[in-house]
């Protein structure tokens, strides 16, 4: 089962809310995709939350867009930033990129964007939004939210 931002936002808006701010804090994040042998690759991105949707964009005919368009798993990880802080906490997103070919809403991304042309464009289809922080310095809590699932919350010491 995937579902859109928009879904993931009504389902569980402080999550998203703090997912969405932890994307925020840094323009550059990291993405996982599968190779041809099946492997991992890991790759810097930029990702912008629109219309109720995540999009990816890419450059053409990168080695991630054209892992993507073989295998559209992907995980994604907020940018840590700097020390040992993770202000807002650990975000990690995992599901599927569709590609979008149609020209009116590459456009519309365009027109809020200004990507560099040309470029790939991926709609995503959540399977899992996770964030981890510590609670109190003394709780790790792992929050876990799947479609059509309640959020789990994990706390330990």
């Amino acid at each position: 089962m995937t579902a859109n931002w928009a879904t993931f936002t009504e389902a569980e808006p402080e999550l998203a809310r703090l997912a969405e701010d932890r994307f925020g804090a840094f323009s550059h994040h990291v993405l996982a995709t599968l190779r041809k042998d099946g492997s991992p690759r890991t790759t810097g991105l930029e990702v912008r939350f629109l219309g109720g949707e995540l999009w990816l964009g890419m450059m053409p005919d990168s080695l991630k867009a054209l892992d993507l368009r073989r295998d559209p798993r992907f995980a994604l990880q907020a940018n840590p930033g700097e020390g040992q802080s993770m202000g807002g906490g650990d975000v990690r997103i995992a599901g599927r990129a569709i590609e979008v070919e149609d020209p009116a809403v590459k456009a519309g991304y365009s027109e809020e964007v200004e990507p560099p042309e040309p470029f790939h464009l991926f709609r995503t289809e959540l399977t899992e939004v996770v964030r981890t922080y510590v609670e109190d310095d003394k709780y790790l809590v792992v929050q876990i939210w799947q479609p059509g699932e309640p959020l789990r919350t994990i706390k330990r010491t």
